[in-house]
């Protein structure tokens, strides 16, 4: 028979990586998590939402049988406790007589003894979860060998229904707390700041388990934490990384505290944005099965750059990096390109696209005939090397990386079926002067976690160069786009904040640069809707965050 909980507990926090879909393999996890628990003593393992399914599920939670299966996975866990072991609270989706809930089971004894459903269903953001599960009542907590838990599901803190304050009211004495909350810039102040709005209103602590890893373009950082009902931090787990980490707990005068547990810092800047695209890239080609990737390795910026984050995510043997020269690639670009590929020890080849590209204008020739060059011609020099990496990868099964960056993609400045082909782009949510601001701290820093080498691993040369296509004679991106530290500046405002052109003209901008911006960012929304998927970063990435029709012919008037 279990024993109750006196005053002291040990409560271990199981931050990892589940895979959505993979019911008996995130099973596995939990049960290895569980062993390490025990085999440290503790009484109760904390685990992240809907972990069982993976988070998230999306519509997968629409298919019974996905379900059912969750379900069962989780029956099969709370037999493990009949041992007399830690019992856990583990998140699963749950449905009974009243509808699909994302919800949290509490398993002990070896069996569930409660479930408690998530009240506040998140629909903003990346978050639709109103379309798939039902709002479950406001709980009460759980009683856990006699300890009173409070049971909040992610958003029950982050909202104004006041769960938390409930919990509280109906004798809940700690409030344990599994989320699925993603990473982007600053996010971590943001979680403190909501869990400790919690503490002052309950006068409890509360502990946020946060899920690691990365899922499509989301990417979990971890770094649960939990705070005393003083307010003092009581631990925070590393960022970007799992682990399974105990924390004591005691009781004094009537209150719990945590006694002991880990304090990891927490990266900053650059050191935050590198490693969360590196594991953003790491998981997506590692779920889906991929032998590696492969990337099309230009002598320029954004290329170098994800070539560096490959090998971090990889190591070099896994990356596979191809040089596509035309006559109008400089030779700067091809010792550039190749410099880089020395410094990050991967496979480099050269494959010139001279014939294939005029193989297409021969053919097009006649169709073609009185009509003067312009970007077609421009855009047929991408798409064959579009089509090039592809062979590649349908051969060796590496996955093709694209490489273009937020600022790229704001103003549509990528080639449909071209340089936009691949699989994942970790730049996605990065503008171009954060592109090159990671250069310079990557050739400063070995990221934690990283397979890459130490030292200069994007040659200098490529950051101080002016970026260009190189798709027609001398071109330089600045040749149709403003300074990057201006565009960077208009699009930032304009899509993280939806702001006017006014407020840009007010701050010193001109206003035929911000309308034309303005229209551009518009009208390259097609292209955005077809592009790859990539790590968010930002509190607004395209796709997930910023959804606008594309069909749309509104323009600011100011």
């Amino acid at each position: 028979m279990t024993g109750m909980i006196g005053d002291s507990f040990k409560l271990a926090v199981a931050q990892l990586n589940p895979v959505v879909g993979d019911v008996a393999g995130n099973l596995q996890l939990a049960r290895r998590a569980r062993e390490q628990a025990a085999a440290e003593g503790a009484d109760l393992v904390l685990f992240t939402e809907l972990f069982i399914a993976g988070y998230p599920p999306e519509d997968l939670v629409l298919k019974p049988a996905f379900v059912e299966a969750c379900m069962d996975a989780v029956a099969q866990f709370a037999k493990d406790t009949a041992d007399g072991g830690p019992g856990a609270i583990i998140g699963c989706p749950y449905r009974n007589a009243d509808g699909l809930f994302n919800a949290a089971a509490v398993v002990d004894g070896g069996e569930i003894i409660a479930w408690r459903s998530k009240v506040d269903l998140p629909n903003y953001g990346e978050f639709d979860e109103k379309r798939v599960f039902q709002a479950g009542a406001m709980p009460g907590p759980v009683s856990y060998r006699g300890l009173r838990l409070g049971i909040p599901v992610c958003e029950d803190i982050w909202g104004d229904l006041g769960v938390c304050e409930t919990l509280a009211e109906s004798g809940a004495e700690i409030l344990l707390s599994p989320n699925g909350s993603p990473y982007y810039k600053g996010k971590m102040d943001v979680r403190h700041q909501v869990v400790l709005r919690q503490v002052i209103e309950t006068d409890l602590p509360l502990v946020y388990a946060n899920e690691m890893g990365g899922q499509d373009e989301l990417l979990f950082d971890g770094a649960s934490f939990a705070f005393n009902a003083d307010r003092s931090l009581a631990f925070q787990l590393p960022e970007f990384e799992t682990a399974v980490a105990i924390s004591e707990w005691k009781r004094v005068d009537g209150r719990w505290r945590c006694d002991a547990g880990e304090f990891a810092a927490i990266p900053e800047a650059e050191e935050a944005v590198w490693r969360a695209c590196m594991v953003g890239l790491r998981d997506y080609v590692d779920k889906n099965r991929f032998k590696g990737v492969v990337l099309g390795l230009s002598g320029g910026i954004d290329s170098a750059v994800v070539a560096a984050m490959a090998v971090d995510a990889f190591g070099p043997e896994r990356v596979h990096c191809v040089m596509l020269p035309y006559r109008y690639t400089a030779q700067t670009s091809l010792e550039d390109a190749e410099a880089c590929a020395r410094a990050l020890g991967v496979r480099y080849d050269i494959v010139p696209i001279m014939e294939p590209v005029e193989g297409v204008n021969t053919a097009l020739a006649g169709l073609f005939a009185g009509h003067a060059l312009d970007i077609t011609e421009e855009n047929i020099q991408s798409r064959i090397r579009g089509t090039i990496l592809m062979a590649i990868s349908n051969k060796f099964g590496a996955m093709v990386v694209t490489t273009g960056n937020k600022s790229e993609m704001s103003v549509g400045y990528a080639t449909l079926y071209g340089d936009m082909n691949g699989g994942f782009n970790p730049l996605k949510d990065l503008y171009k002067t954060e592109v090159f601001r990671l250069a310079r701290w990557r050739n400063e820093h070995q990221p934690k976690g990283g397979l890459g080498p130490a030292g200069e691993v994007v040659p200098n040369r490529i950051i101080v160069k002016p970026p260009s296509a190189e798709l027609r004679e001398d071109q330089k991106d600045e040749d149709s786009l403003p300074p990057y530290d201006v565009l960077d500046a208009i699009l930032e405002h304009l899509v993280e904040h939806d702001g006017s052109i006014g407020e840009l003209v007010r701050r010193g901008f001109d206003r035929d640069t911000v309308r034309h911006i303005e229209r551009l960012l518009y009208i390259a929304e097609y292209k955005r809707r077809q592009s790859a998927p990539g790590t968010k970063v930002t509190r607004k990435n395209f796709g997930r965050d910023r959804r606008y029709p594309m069909t749309n012919r509104f323009r600011q008037g100011a």
